[in-house]
This record gives C-alpha cells, sequence and structure tokens, in this order.
C-alpha cells in the first residue's frame, strides 16, 4: 500500500465534524471504527473512551488543515511535526495481496498497526500520511472548502493547484451563489442607474411653457 494512501485517514477524521454547521458524526465506538475502513484488525480494537480521544487528534488535525489554508506554512509543519513525535509509526515492507506476473510479492511501504490503543494507531497513520503528502506536494495543496459554510478538509491533487472546495457538489453550489449574486448585483445597478435617469429628466411641469397672458 502506498504511503499517499494513508493521508486521506486525516481528511476522513476531521470531515467528521461540520463546525459551521453543528454538526458532529463521531458520537459512537461504531462511528470510530467505520473511519479504519478495510482495517478490521484495527478497527476492533476501538472502545467508547477511543470517541474523546479521536475527537482531539481530529481537532489537532484540523488545526494543520487551518494553518495550511491560510498561508501559515511554518505554523502547519509544526503542528504535524508534533503528531508525529507524539504518536510514531512502525513501517514495514511488505508484499501481501500484490503479485507480478510470476507471482513473485511486489513489496511496499505498509505502516503496521499500532499496539496500544486505537487512537495511537489511527493518529500515528493519518499523521504520516499527511506528512507525506504535505512533503511530496506543498503546504499549499492541503485545504479548506471554500463553500460556506461547508470548509471540510482537502488535498489538492490537480495540476495546476486549482481545487477550491472539497467536492463537485460544493463547488456546484458555489457557483450558483455567485451567479445568483451577481444576478442580484447587475438588477440593483440596472434599478439605480434607472432611478437616476428618471430624476434627471424635467417634470412635465416644469418642462411645460405657460403662455404669456400679459398682452391680454
Amino acid at each position: 500500500m502506498e504511503l499517499a494512501y494513508y493521508s486521506d485517514y486525516a481528511v476522513r477524521l476531521v470531515n467528521t465534524e461540520e463546525p459551521a454547521r453543528g454538526k458532529d458524526a463521531l458520537t459512537s465506538v461504531e462511528a470510530v471504527r467505520d473511519l479504519f475502513g478495510p482495517s478490521q484488525s484495527a478497527a476492533r480494537r476501538a472502545t467508547d473512551a477511543d470517541v474523546t480521544r479521536f475527537r482531539s487528534v481530529r481537532a489537532r488535525l484540523r488545526a494543520v488543515f487551518e494553518a495550511a489554508d491560510t498561508g501559515e506554512e511554518r505554523l502547519a509543519v509544526d503542528l504535524l511535526n508534533s503528531l508525529l513525535l507524539e504518536f510514531p509509526v512502525s513501517p514495514q515492507v511488505s508484499g501481501h495481496d500484490f503479485r507480478d506476473d510470476d507471482g513473485r510479492p511486489l513489496w511496499h511501504m505498509h505502516l503496521a498497526d499500532h499496539p496500544s490503543n486505537a487512537t495511537a494507531g489511527y493518529a500515528a497513520i493519518a499523521a504520516m500520511g499527511l506528512a507525506f503528502h504535505l512533503t511530496e506536494y506543498g503546504v499549499d495543496r492541503l485545504g479548506l472548502c471554500e463553500a460556506a459554510p461547508c470548509r471540510n478538509a482537502y488535498l489538492d491533487t490537480s495540476t495546476n493547484r486549482s481545487r477550491r472546495y472539497c467536492s463537485d457538489r460544493c463547488a456546484t453550489r458555489a457557483n450558483v451563489a455567485a451567479y445568483r449574486a451577481r444576478k442580484r448585483l447587475e438588477a440593483d445597478r440596472s434599478e439605480r442607474t434607472g432611478l437616476a435617469a428618471d430624476s434627471a429628466q424635467p417634470s412635465s411641469a416644469q418642462g411645460e411653457r405657460r403662455p404669456d397672458l400679459r398682452g391680454r
């Protein structure tokens, strides 16, 4: 399994919460286990105590994305390094499930399950995956969705570093909102222009010439 795969662990955990909407999906041990995906052996170690611990790690990972999103590169790196120090990884060379044409293992780097608890294992994988993505592609590839009030985390893998939204749905919603805002602005301008034109025209009372009755 490539190390780039593990960066999605950080995104999945961060996006269990939508602070602007007051939503939090991380409310049970089942929600914690779902985050592990196919890694069922690690998920089975999760307990109710991991819910609170996962929330703490989530807040620290979101802080990394927030720093990156605002251009605070050094802060993002420092925050990520603190996670790496607290939750060290256990790398291994693995060849399971992948074979070449001759049936030989395709060796690759794999992050082993952490022996202590579910939170430590997940945090180590998420931090290492995010660190790999950051060092490989740059801090500016970590972002938060610009479609308010979403603010979900995402990893920009576009060729021209142009990603601004976490999903196509948010991009569409933002584009529709921007279009409607432009239409409202155009309507306001047209209304103001029309009012200005009307005020510039002389009124009928002012424009009529009164007959000269002095000779009568």
